[in-house]
């Protein structure tokens, strides 16, 4: 299994879901569990058997030699759309799976974000999500981040893509915040709310 934007793995060191975490854990699960990021930050993730440097968008591992890639709020930041699918294509066996979690183009968060321009997105996350690291954030692009533009950079591969809408994450850590925030995703879109899932299988 490859873990492509693994980072330094800052799920692994929230202390307060530990049974996210053990859900979460595919290291010991997996017959071997890799990660890899374009951040030397990579090579100190704990929760992986092994770690490497993604260089020139490329990552140093054997033409189908991976069974599955999660890709855990990494699409949002990928500019080069054609090149990673490229990537995750020569990756992946045949009949592999890749799946992803990432913001709708659409949802509120990702609107704002576009708003804010990128040198400033540490400032406003640092007001909105308090517990996030500075070390965790990074350019956003959304260029694969809605159902059609999923469907149109993997053509051929067999889609179970879907939107899903989750507890709201950006309260400025407010619990009246919280509960308006709650409220707006009950009653909004699923696209103004929430992140696709995707489910992809490779022809």
């Amino acid at each position: 299994m490859l873990d492509l934007g693994a980072g330094r793995g800052a799920w692994y060191f929230d202390k307060s879901a530990q049974y996210r975490k053990t859900l979460r854990t595919m290291k010991g699960k997996v017959a071997r569990c890799i990660g890899a990021d374009v951040d030397q930050a990579v090579l100190t993730n704990p929760a992986t058997d092994q770690n490497v440097i993604i260089t020139n968008g490329i990552v140093p591992l054997p033409d189908g030699s991976v069974d599955l890639i999660i890709c855990d709020f990494v699409v949002e930041h990928i500019v080069d759309v054609a090149s990673f699918k490229s990537e995750v294509n020569r990756l992946l066996k045949p009949g592999g799976f890749f799946c992803a979690r990432t913001p709708h183009k659409a949802s509120y968060f990702s609107l704002i974000a576009r708003l804010v321009k990128n040198h400033n997105h540490i400032r406003w996350l640092r007001r909105v999500q308090p517990a996030k690291k500075e070390e965790d954030t990074f350019p956003t692009a959304y260029r694969c981040n809605t159902l059609g533009a999923v469907r149109r950079v993997f053509s051929g591969w067999d889609d179970y893509t879907y939107i899903y809408t989750a507890e709201p994450a950006y309260f400025f850590g407010s619990k009246v915040m919280y509960k308006v925030m709650s409220v707006l995703h009950r009653i909004a879109p699923p696209s103004f709310t929430g992140c696709l899932f995707i489910f992809l299988i490779k022809p």
